[in-house]
């Protein structure tokens, strides 16, 4: 499995395999058929709030970087995540599209980071939390 990061406005290729939007909002100027999407997982993206302030404060990357972490923490970014992990598990290539300027730090940076496994993924998401989730939904459906 390789994962790659890309800002969304660069040409698709098919090296990228399935293309994943995890920006909150639609970048300017682009279509949705040139961005030639899989997926756009705007529960993925950093809140409004958090967005501002870092771009406020690029100086400030790792605690950015902890605060979005919790923020994945909360039940509806863990639907998300799980979404992705699911998509990691599906596919054999997977790109992580952002609109930033910033290359080099942003919050597909952090989501490749937690994919790779080089970061601990939020509490009560990941692999496992996916399979138990899937479990009770399929015992409330009964």
């Amino acid at each position: 499995m390789t994962v790659a990061i890309k800002r969304v406005y660069e040409p698709p290729s098919p090296k990228d395999g399935a293309r994943v939007l995890v920006d909150r909002l639609w970048p300017r100027g682009l279509t949705k058929q040139a961005a030639a999407l899989d997926a756009w997982l705007k529960d993925l993206a950093p809140s409004d709030e958090l967005r501002k302030w870092y771009h406020a404060h690029p100086e400030q990357w790792s605690r950015f970087r902890e605060r979005y972490l919790k923020e994945l923490a909360s039940e509806q970014a863990g639907a998300a995540l799980q979404q992705l992990y699911e998509l990691r598990d599906t596919h054999d290539h997977l790109t992580l599209l952002f609109a930033s300027r910033n290359q080099e730090r942003n919050n597909a940076l952090v989501l490749k980071q937690l994919i790779d496994g080089d970061r601990k993924p939020p509490i009560g998401t990941g692999p496992i939390a996916a399979v138990s989730a899937r479990r009770a939904r399929a015992v409330r459906r009964r």
